[in-house]
């Protein structure tokens, strides 16, 4: 008893205070996701344009939370939850929309971000089911996820000097 009262306080702490955290659904790769904690639950928003990717969380599903520390970025623990999804303009819904709202950062619609939300996105709660997984003895690194971002481009040859001029005259 005393064990899951501890392993739900720390999944509660660790959750509301790191800004992101990584969800497994099943036969999908890990995703960073933000989020809010918000009544007992992390709420993420998602799958609309211009939003985070939502794969594999669909209503009534399992899922794999991983939480970092904000401060070093270590896994402090890796909690499962149960996917709801809650319907779009229900109590529920706006409650958790006003938490996520606010931390939505550059947002390209300001306040009409909800409207946006409800017309184009999810909203899901991820509940914790009380389970907690060990921490493991290795790394569990992976290989990072295809994308179309690439690197910039090597600094141009006369920036340097440009630079070094502008020192030495302050």
């Amino acid at each position: 008893m005393t064990s899951q009262l501890l392993d739900r306080a720390l999944v509660e702490e660790a959750t509301k205070k790191s800004g992101l955290i990584w969800v497994k659904a099943p036969g999908v790769p890990a995703r960073a996701l933000w989020h809010v904690w918000h009544e007992g639950a992390a709420c993420v928003v998602g799958d609309g344009p211009g939003e985070q990717p939502l794969a594999g969380l669909t209503d009534g599903a399992e899922a794999e939370v991983t939480v970092r520390s904000k401060d070093k970025g270590g896994r402090l623990v890796t909690w499962s939850a149960r996917v709801a999804e809650l319907p779009s303009g229900s109590e529920a819904w706006q409650a958790a929309v006003a938490e996520l709202k606010g931390k939505r950062l550059n947002a390209p619609d300001g306040e009409a971000m909800p409207d946006r939300w409800a017309r184009e996105c999810r909203v899901v709660r991820l509940e914790p089911t009380g389970r907690t997984a060990a921490l493991p003895d290795g790394s569990l690194a992976e290989a990072p996820l295809p994308t179309s971002a690439t690197t910039r481009e090597p600094i141009p040859a006369g920036l340097p000097r440009l630079l070094l001029k502008r020192r030495r005259r302050k």
